[in-house]
């Protein structure tokens, strides 16, 4: 077990009018301006209207307990790996792009039922499961990506757009690299952890599900941490209600991928009532460098700073995901699926070598069979994510790039 945990890219100038708080969080501070609001007074007792006291269910969960209840690890067998060849040959055979692997190119006639079950663990279980036993090194890079595309499709179907040019031409581009890039040419652009050996604190990615296939992992460090949305809406709803008419109030998020640095407001937490056929439901939506920048990506200052009320709640969902976590660690041809509205992530700082280097890749994947009513503020940007993706207008690199939302040089 590892306890790495650094911060090497400097802080993001931040903008005139912002409360002090940057990237990597500060307890101390924290708890200062905590403090101070709660000295202040006039803060709300009681929870936004409608809104319940507690949630309930399988995604109620505490890391530090979870292992007693749950085992998250689905290990491949011999006869399922063999299947999983055969499914890659018969794809090769079709000599198609790879936009086109869906569960209908890459056969899984075995396979497929504990997959579906899978899916349904994800949207009516705990949230997250890790598949195991996948042997990178038997497998070309292409291969590779054929096989996680081909498995995963039969977990989650749809593919989500990560960006929109490969190449310097227009694509939906599903496929992304997770690596550290900051000793490459491209480094004065890097504007997200994600190409960094940097700790990523707690956040969500965008859609339904993120999903992390590792083709190989660190020298030391890069453990994934996981929480439970669930968890920590109990908790700050117990101890402070005022911090939910904060985080499900409007904020304003940088427009990253926009050369104008637009912005667009909305909650970062979003309530969803019982139905018929679901329970109360508590969704996340967030990146904490969206408020306050990161490396070669500032938060522009032509966008409200954010307020002292949600520096706070910032800081809160951050530490609670980190006293709540359960951490996963990666072994090289681990696939890690997450129900990315019911949990939040982070990654601790994690050091390579000449021999050893970290390198996953990233689907943001959608179920259309089991997939949760998305938040009506959330269907825009699902939209950009799923709608309008083709095959042919598909994009998986083979090589690892700096996406346009965490590229300066966008």
């Amino acid at each position: 077990m590892t306890t790495t945990v650094t911060y090497v890219t400097p802080a993001a100038v931040a903008p005139p009018g912002q409360p002090d708080i940057s990237y990597a969080p500060d307890f101390q501070k924290y708890q200062a301006r905590k403090d101070r609001r709660l000295k202040a007074g006039g803060l709300p007792k009681e929870l936004p209207e409608g809104l319940p006291q507690e949630l309930t269910g399988k995604l109620v969960w505490d890391g530090r307990t979870l292992a007693e209840a749950y085992n998250w690890t689905y290990v491949l067998q011999p006869g399922q790996l063999d299947e999983i060849e055969l499914a890659l040959k018969h794809f090769k055979s079709l000599n198609l792009t790879l936009g086109h692997v869906s569960p209908e190119t890459f056969p899984l006639p075995k396979l497929h039922d504990e997959l579906r079950r899978l899916s349904d663990e994800l949207h009516n279980g705990h949230g997250f499961f890790v598949i195991r036993g996948l042997k990178v090194d038997e497998h070309s890079r292409e291969d590779n990506i054929i096989i996680y595309t081909g498995v995963s499709a039969h977990i989650a179907r749809q593919r989500g757009r990560q960006d929109n040019k490969f190449d310097g031409k227009p694509a939906a581009v599903t496929l992304a690299h997770i690596k550290d890039l900051s000793t490459s040419a491209q480094n004065g652009a890097i504007g997200s952890p994600a190409y960094t050996t940097d700790k990523q604190v707690f956040h969500t990615d965008s859609g339904d599900i993120v999903s992390l296939f590792a083709l190989a992992t660190a020298a030391e460090g890069g453990a994934s941490k996981l929480a439970s949305t669930w968890q920590v809406y109990n908790e700050i709803a117990r101890t402070r209600p005022d911090l939910i008419h904060t985080l499900t109030g409007n904020w304003d998020v940088e427009g990253f991928a926009n050369s104008d640095a637009s912005f667009t407001s909305r909650p970062l937490m979003h309530f969803q009532p019982a139905t018929a056929s679901a329970p109360n439901r508590v969704s996340l939506q967030y990146g904490r460098r969206y408020f306050v920048g990161f490396g070669a990506l500032p938060r522009s200052a032509n966008i409200p700073p954010i307020t002292e009320a949600q520096a706070e709640a910032l800081d809160t969902i951050h530490f609670l995901g980190e006293k709540f976590c359960v951490d996963t660690y990666f072994q090289k041809g681990d696939i890690q699926y997450v129900n990315n509205l019911a949990l939040f992530h982070a990654r601790d700082g994690f050091t390579d070598t000449k021999e050893k280097q970290r390198h996953l890749l990233r689907l943001w994947l959608r179920d259309p069979e089991n997939a949760w009513e998305t938040p009506e503020p959330l269907k825009a940007r699902w939209a950009e994510l799923y709608d309008n993706v083709t095959p042919e207008s598909e994009a998986l690199p083979l090589e690892p790039f700096i996406r346009s939302a965490a590229n300066k040089g966008r």
